[in-house]
């Protein structure tokens, strides 16, 4: 330990962060911590940070801005791909990989001699960083505090917050344990621990986003995305950069009760967990692409981009994202992004999407083949053919048991 003289800490002002800092110079020697919080668009909890960092002991604070490069190198390549897991849109996963790669670059530029995280034993976060900073820096020591200490829960680590003069934004109260970026806020602990237990959407404080869909206006609201090769490039006619554009529909999302997710999930360690999850502009994204994609991909892409993706929410969960299977897989969805451009029209009410209109100019869907009406391209009498043909393993089969019945 007296080896380390400069730790750089991935710094959210959280709880667990928070007491790292004191912590750490306590264990390493009076080490010098230096912060480094990733802006991936966690709107005001920015407020006050340098501050509290260097009330608890840090030399210094960086906030490096990593919205626009989260947005369009890691939600949007996910976006496209139409990855989640189990019904999660990995809003924690892959904001890990960008901090933990911006953590790697400052340490270099520091000359530390660790990085540090704030992920505990239990979850997924710790692999999610551990093995984006193998990715980047194989040579770098990396020091995991919930793995090191004594402390052993959320109240106990409030207990070392005050005894050491922490200042926290929490209470034992409202101690549930949050991630927030651009995409989403996830929720976890206190009360949600029993699944039995209903989420308190109207309790106040708890939805953070939007609002539960019984509170969501009696009135439906109308939105309309424009997408160039599976890239959102406007709404609603007004065309902006893609983290503006789901900064927006976050809130048009969130006041009609969108993007709520309750789920017990399976932890990459081996346990199960409990989350709420709230991903208003996400949700909407993901729903209007999908649309979108019914148009312009044929059927055995679609289908094998649909069976490809669930291996790519898992590589994204399990913090492999810059893996080569990953990065394979990006290189897949990219190619089949090539005609996914034109608008979709969505209906939102109390928490509710409806298709409300597609349009695209590669539109693979043709009336006049389509049609229910008299004429077209498409001759019902060439079925028969089609038919004989693709049924003949199936009638053959047949045959074949039948004289093996003795029929």
């Amino acid at each position: 330990m007296s080896e380390i003289k400069k730790v750089v800490l991935a710094y959210s002002g959280g709880l667990d962060t928070s007491i790292i800092i004191p912590w750490l110079k306590e264990h390493y020697n009076n080490c010098e911590v230096i912060a480094v919080c990733g802006n991936v668009g966690q709107k005001g909890e920015l407020e006050g940070l340098e501050e509290r960092a260097k009330a608890s002991g840090a030399s210094k604070l960086y906030v490096e801005d990593l919205t626009d490069e989260f947005v369009e190198d890691y939600v949007i390549p996910t976006m496209q791909a139409g990855a989640d897991y189990e019904g999660y849109l990995l809003g924690t996963s892959f904001a890990r990989p960008i901090l933990a790669k911006r953590v790697v670059e400052i340490a270099r530029a520091e000359g530390a001699d660790a990085v540090c995280h704030g992920s505990t034993g239990k979850g997924n976060d710790q692999v999610r960083f551990e093995l984006a900073i193998m990715h980047f820096a194989p040579d770098l020591k990396i020091i995991t505090p919930w793995r090191e200490w004594d402390i052993q829960s959320r109240d106990e680590e409030i207990d070392y917050a005050e005894a050491h003069h922490i200042p926290l934004k929490i209470n034992r109260e409202t101690n549930y344990s949050k991630d927030k970026n651009l995409w989403h806020l996830s929720h976890e602990g206190l009360d949600l621990e029993d699944p039995g237990n209903e989420p308190q959407y109207d309790k106040p404080g708890f939805l953070e986003l939007g609002v539960s869909p019984k509170t969501a206006p009696d009135k439906s609201e109308f939105v309309e995305l424009a997408f160039e090769k599976g890239v959102p490039v406007s709404l609603n006619g007004e065309k902006m950069k893609p983290a503006v554009l789901i900064a927006k529909l976050n809130e048009i999302g969130g006041r009609n009760g969108i993007g709520l997710y309750d789920v017990v999930e399976n932890r990459l360690v081996g346990m199960k967990s409990r989350g709420v999850y709230e991903t208003p502009g996400g949700t909407i994204l993901y729903k209007a692409h999908e649309v979108l994609e019914t148009l312009t991909l044929d059927k055995l892409t679609a289908h094998k981009k649909r069976e490809l993706s669930i291996t790519f929410g898992e590589l994204v969960y399990d913090g492999q994202w810059f893996s080569p299977l990953r990065k394979a897989l990006s290189a897949f969805v990219t190619s089949t992004q090539e005609n996914v451009t034109g608008k979709v029209r969505l209906e939102l009410y109390k928490g509710n999407m409806i298709n409300a209109g597609v349009w695209s100019p590669y539109s693979l869907y043709r009336e006049d083949i389509a049609t229910f009406a008299a004429g077209g391209d498409y001759k019902q009498s060439d079925a028969t053919g089609f038919i004989s043909i693709y049924g003949l393993p199936t009638k053959v089969q047949a045959i074949v048991n039948n004289e093996k019945e003795g029929k």
